[in-house]
């Protein structure tokens, strides 16, 4: 899982929205650092495009090899 979590982390810093995309499930849940959460790969990158902060996760999931979940808060 620190793997998935990194390599994110990674694409992010590096602003690599291709190579972020392959990462990210179609129908994610990714919880912003505001609490909001979003549904949706394309809704999530659009967003992270604005502003590339991803939190520190206290839960990540994976679906066939891809991030499905990233809450900050553990739910």
């Amino acid at each position: 899982m620190d793997d998935a979590v990194r390599a994110v982390r990674d694409d992010l810093g590096a602003r690599d929205w291709d190579g972020l995309r392959l990462r990210l499930h179609p129908y994610l849940h990714w919880q912003l650092p505001d609490g909001r959460v979003l549904r949706g790969r394309t809704n999530v990158l659009a967003e992270l495009a604005k502003r590339p902060e991803a939190g520190e996760p206290a839960r990540v999931e994976l679906r066939d090899g891809q991030v499905y979940r990233w809450m900050l808060d553990g739910s």
